[in-house]
């Protein structure tokens, strides 16, 4: 007589669950940008702007390897924000953080040595002689998610070290102290995001994280819901390519917004920041038809 086959203890309430948030490793995170940037400028119309943007990147992990360490978000404070269902990481503060000043001139200063166009070198020059008043006002401008076109240039500098610092802060987060905060809010430090992929982790496939703009966190979104108005009754889909789109808009028409979405589970090298640049002509598609550009990327100030 055969026995009686039992349940494997192991497989039991062994479904895969998906890990809500990822912080950023920072160092890694540029790393690869920089060579995501590279690799697209082979190949792009837009690839003077591309190469310079893998050597920001670049410039960006060294930071992250040779500053001074920040101070880790206290734990009482991960407490606190968990059980108000905000982001831990208070960005109000942040502009006039020493650590932030010092990051921005360290990177004034190897932004020197880059090769870059005449208007973004005069911009640089502006920024590295700019008093403390002037830099305030674009900390505040940047940790608002605000970039005026008429300043696109010296932003997208000051914003590069704005993400640095804040993607070393977010890395001391314990990703499992982070909670969701509302839709297209980022968990850590409460920033938009700048596109979303779909991709698949621990086993589960075809989730959607969105990354944040500004810190880098990736945070687990529904798959078919708008990020900026949070619908899910009037979502559509549009790319340049036809068939086997790997970036395509993500459009809402309750609130006329749309945001790149990423299908990293076709294609693993993809970049949220790298790869919303160079589809740019997603973005002159989208802008004939009115809709308005939703996700956040200084590096597309203007556009």
């Amino acid at each position: 007589m055969s026995a009686t086959l039992q349940p494997d203890p192991s497989l039991i309430g062994g479904v895969p669950r998906a890990r809500f948030a990822f912080p950023p490793e920072p160092v890694k995170l540029f790393q690869t940008r920089a060579r995501r940037f590279a690799f697209l400028a082979e190949t792009s119309r837009l690839a003077p702007y591309l190469a310079f943007l893998g050597r920001l990147s670049m410039l960006q992990a060294r930071l992250c390897a040779t500053l001074p360490p920040v101070e880790p978000v206290a734990a009482d404070t991960l407490r606190l924000a968990a059980a108000g269902g905000m982001p831990p990481i208070d960005r109000a503060p942040l502009a006039a953080d020493p650590l932030l000043a010092a990051t921005l001139t360290a990177l004034c200063d190897g932004a020197g040595e880059i090769d870059m166009p005449e208007p973004a070198r005069l911009a640089l020059e502006a920024l590295g002689a700019a008093g403390e008043d002037d830099r305030l006002w674009l900390f505040d401008n940047l940790l608002a998610d605000v970039i005026p076109e008429d300043s696109a240039a010296v932003h997208l500098f000051a914003g590069a070290a704005v993400q640095v610092h804040l993607a070393r802060l977010a890395a001391t987060l314990d990703p499992d102290a982070l909670v969701p905060v509302r839709t297209g809010v980022c968990p850590a430090c409460g920033g938009r995001p700048v596109t979303s992929s779909v991709t698949g982790t621990m086993g589960i496939e075809n989730l959607r994280y969105a990354t944040c703009s500004c810190c880098a966190t990736r945070w687990n979104e529904v798959r078919i819901k708008c990020l900026c108005c949070g619908s899910t009754k009037a979502i559509s889909y549009r790319s340049v390519e036809t068939v086997d789109a790997t970036v395509k808009a993500e459009v809402c028409s309750d609130c006329n917004h749309w945001v790149k979405i990423l299908r990293e589970e076709k294609n693993p090298t993809l970049d949220p920041v790298a790869d919303d640049v160079g589809s740019l002509g997603l973005d002159a598609l989208m802008k004939e038809t009115g809709v308005v550009r939703g996700g956040v990327n200084l590096y597309l100030a203007g556009y």
